[in-house]
């Protein structure tokens, strides 16, 4: 893993995002001390927010989601809300 200091990273910021796209980790330090590790995603966004808990995995496949059966209705989605609101 490879160090640059914060000012190489605020005056390189493209390189150092391209670097990191292509896999590797970076380590940022401040005053000499590491403030931060740069590093590739491990996982898809849907895995990382379902490990943050602002997500949760499915439970079926989403092919099922073609076995739905739709339903024509004589009202519009405009009315229904209308409805909903009531008159004030």
């Amino acid at each position: 893993m490879s160090s640059i200091t914060h000012r190489e990273m605020r005056n390189n910021s493209a390189e150092i995002l391209r670097r990191v796209a292509a896999g590797e980790s970076i380590q940022i330090t401040n005053n000499g001390q590491i403030a931060a590790v740069i590093s590739p995603p491990t996982g898809t966004i849907l895995d990382e927010l379902i490990a943050q808990g602002h997500a949760r995995q499915g439970v079926s496949d989403l092919s099922a989601l073609l076995t739905v059966d739709r339903h024509r209705v004589d009202v519009t989605s405009a009315e229904i809300i209308e409805d909903a609101r009531g008159r004030w």
